[in-house]
């Protein structure tokens, strides 16, 4: 009886910090993606419109960050310690990244004199986050080496044509979602800039998601197994036509007279992608070697955190659509700063 209450508990954990993870993506991800774009809108007003566009929510969407890593951390313990050291130095450079980004982000308001520096900070932050988060995902997928309860591997085991793929993915994933959200919240060049941008964007999109899809299944035998053996064969199909469905729905919706349909067209890219994740490594939570039960903290542990989680996440929630729902609508160059 005890153990099925840990496994159940063990497997409420896993999809809290999968959601806490999904979240982050969702919500921080166009955060970047505006970064990564931030050089090729003009000068003046259209990059303080894009600015503008995220400043009330960008630091609290980081909130989610938290709750995955101190979830992670306290409801995992023995992944905490494997990921943790394969990993140090993608980890470093994203926390690097998002600080660069965070100072940049208030800095340029108040240094008009240096604000080409912040801007030069504020992309160069976006792009090292995103790109290291994308490393972090590859250098998960492709495998840890794991000697009893630790790691076995080198410094830099996370550094592979395949982790700076899916770098690159991430990159170009990221700046869809900032395109399709500036076409949402925005009005006049800044949104035609958008428009422009995710016109490429989605199709480049696809192709870096294609391309990592394609190189999955051969890291593993098991990702292989769940996407080409029966029953995985029932999902490997449909899979890409909702991808492919998705994307040319967000293409052909960019013109539209509903702005926000291609944000929420490119969301559900990331959602199916996440679903595909799940697919491949599901129930390890380091792929191959470790599942969620062997890394699990003991029940009461679980039994105490979970309390806190369920009050805390439902008031995130709550103050996060408040304050989208207060920041609704356009967004013009003069603003929240």
């Amino acid at each position: 009886m005890d153990l099925a209450v840990n496994a159940d508990l063990t497997v409420i954990w896993a999809f809290v910090i999968a959601f806490a993870v999904a979240a982050y993506v969702v919500l921080d991800g166009f955060d970047l993606g505006i970064g990564l774009l931030f050089p090729f809108f003009r000068v003046g007003k259209e990059r303080d419109t894009a600015m503008n566009a995220i400043a009330p929510v960008w630091d609290g969407n980081e909130t989610w960050l938290v709750l995955g890593g101190g979830g992670l951390m306290a409801a995992f313990p023995l992944a905490y310690a494997v990921i943790l050291p394969a990993l140090y130095a993608p980890l470093i450079a994203m926390l690097l990244g998002l600080v660069f980004r965070g100072v940049a982000f208030e800095f340029r308001w108040r240094d008009p004199r240096h604000r080409a520096f912040w801007d030069f900070a504020f992309t160069g932050g976006s792009a090292l986050a995103a790109f290291a988060q994308g490393v972090t995902l590859g250098a998960l997928l492709q495998g840890i080496d794991v000697e009893g309860r630790a790691y076995a591997g080198g410094w830099w085991d996370w550094a592979t044509p395949f982790t700076l793929l899916t770098g690159l993915a991430i990159m170009t994933g990221y700046a869809l979602l900032g395109a399709t959200f500036l076409i949402w919240k925005t009005d006049g060049g800044t949104r035609d800039d958008a428009r422009r941008f995710a016109r490429w964007l989605v199709p480049a999109t696809v192709v870096a998601l294609g391309a990592v899809s394609a190189a999955t299944p051969f890291l593993e035998g098991q990702y292989y197994e769940r996407w080409f053996v029966f029953p995985g064969l029932l999902a490997t199909v449909p899979m890409p036509l909702l991808v492919v469905g998705s994307a040319y729905f967000a293409w052909t919706g960019i013109g539209g007279g509903r702005d926000g349909l291609p944000f929420l067209l490119s969301l559900n890219l990331f959602l199916l992608s996440m679903i595909g994740l799940g697919i491949s490594i599901w129930p390890d939570i380091v792929p191959g070697r470790i599942s969620i039960w062997d890394a699990a903290a003991p029940e009461k542990s679980q039994v105490f955190m979970l309390i806190g989680a369920g009050i805390m996440i439902p008031v995130i929630l709550a103050y996060t659509a408040f304050s989208y729902w207060v920041f609704r609508g356009k967004t013009g160059h003069e603003g929240y700063h």
